[in-house]
Formats: structure tokens, C-alpha cells, sequence
């Protein structure tokens, strides 16, 4: 449990437990709701090799920066490659998505939303989701 103050908290990611996202990813919430955050929230997915997610949009702005390995990032259709603190910034409602360009090492990704309220919609199922229910983090 992170340790909380009415000013803030201190996180530790390797003192919270990973949050499988399928297909070889997985997520550690950082800042959220659950701490008390108002306006953001923010954690880092780790990719295996070859791993990726879905094509999705998010009703606020996102930006992600990636912390280690090489990753592929589409955004709005447009392939970027990136590596270690390359970020990206990404409107609300542009489709995108994140795969691991190494089919052999591990890629991990530092997320930020502009909302508490964020939600992920899967461009191929018009599934829409919180992103709190994803990580179960509220």
C-alpha cells in the first residue's frame, strides 16, 4: 500500500501488484482515484516480447513515454517508433496504439491520462471501459 498523505502519496511500483492486460501485457496503476488524485492518472504497462495492445481511443489526452526497450506506436493510423524517454502526446478520441517492437525483449511504457474519468474504447468492438475498471484500482 502506497504511503499517503492529505498532500500526496509516495508509489512503489515494485510494491504494487501487476494487473494483467492480455496478450502479453501488464499494468501497474500508479496515480488514481484510489489515492486520492482528482485530475490525472498515470501507471506503467510492461510488454513482453511482441506484445501489443488493441487499436482504442480515450475521451481525454494521453501521453506516454516509453521507460525501456523500443516500441511502435500508431497514432491516427501513422507508425512512430520509439525508444527509452521518447514520449508522445495524444489527442482525446484518435485511435492509437502501443506494441513492443522486439519479438524477444521486454518494453515498458509510463501512461498518463488528463482525467480520473478516462476511459479506453476498443476501436474493433466499440467496447467502452473505465480505465479505473481495467486496473480495478478505484
Amino acid at each position: 500500500m502506497p504511503n499517503i498523505h492529505p498532500a500526496g502519496a509516495v508509489l512503489r511500483p515494485s510494491e504494487i501488484k501487476p494487473r494483467e492486460r492480455g496478450g502479453g501485457a501488464r499494468t501497474v496503476p500508479l496515480v488514481t482515484r484510489r489515492i486520492g488524485s482528482t485530475s490525472l492518472i498515470n501507471g506503467i504497462t510492461a510488454f513482453e516480447g511482441g506484445a501489443s495492445i488493441p487499436i482504442h481511443t480515450h475521451n481525454c489526452e494521453e501521453s506516454v513515454m516509453v521507460l525501456e526497450g523500443h516500441a511502435i506506436a500508431t497514432l491516427d493510423g501513422v507508425e512512430h517508433h520509439l525508444g527509452p524517454q521518447e514520449t508522445t502526446w495524444i489527442a482525446a478520441n484518435v485511435p492509437h496504439n502501443f506494441r513492443n517492437a522486439s519479438a524477444t525483449e521486454p518494453m515498458k511504457i509510463f501512461w498518463t491520462y488528463a482525467s480520473v474519468d478516462a476511459t479506453r474504447t476498443i476501436v474493433a468492438t466499440g467496447d467502452t471501459r473505465t480505465i479505473d475498471a481495467e486496473h480495478d484500482a478505484k
